[in-house]
């Protein structure tokens, strides 16, 4: 079931054949999707730890494909929040200056993709991601060391530069360069190999 999500993932689009018709319909979605550790929900909590992990995750985790794994650009692993943590000052940066970040990154995104047919990084393709994501020297080193290090495919390397150039605009940076291609990959989970 999840697998169908796939392809409108990766295109778009939708399309559903049946007897006697053949219909595309548009699918460009943004998915957010959360996940347990285990199927209990506590690995990793001594107090409330299952008496079957390790195995219990790995059980659990291995239901999500590597294909599917592959189209999700970030993996943020987030801990649980306790009463304590609740009750601890807002941090440094609100919700406002996120904000501002965001839009001020959208736009230059948005100005860059006009003259490339994109509206986002996230749809750059071809000679325009090559233009635009290309890191600078030691970001391509430390890319290229990664994706034989992590095996990343053709796809999660695309990926991965789209998701540097959107960190390199959200820093105001004009080039994307090494540590911007350390954050994007920082959120990148190796595919479960066979």
């Amino acid at each position: 079931m999840l697998d169908s999500l796939r392809q409108p993932l990766e295109t778009g689009k939708v399309d559903v054949a049946r007897a006697n018709a053949h219909v595309t319909y548009p699918a460009n979605v943004q998915l957010i999707a959360a996940m347990n550790p285990c199927r209990c929900g506590h690995l990793g909590d001594p107090a409330l730890a299952c008496s079957r992990a390790p195995r219990c995750a790995a059980d659990y985790q291995g239901k999500v494909s590597g294909p599917m794994l592959d189209r999700i650009d970030l993996h943020v692993e987030v801990e649980p929040v306790s009463a304590a943590d609740l009750a601890l000052p807002p941090t440094a940066e609100g919700s406002e200056a996120v904000a501002a970040r965001v839009a001020a990154a959208r736009a230059v995104q948005n100005a860059r993709g006009g003259e490339a047919g994109a509206r986002t990084n996230a749809e750059l393709d071809g000679e325009a991601l090559e233009n635009w994501a290309s890191p600078d020297r030691p970001g391509r080193d430390l890319l290229m060391q990664a994706a034989t290090a992590m095996r990343l495919s053709a796809r999660s390397y695309t990926r991965m530069l789209r998701v540097a150039r959107t960190i390199a605009d959200l820093a105001g940076a004009e080039q994307v360069g090494r540590i911007h291609v350390a954050e994007a990959l920082s959120y990148r989970r190796q595919a479960p190999r066979a």
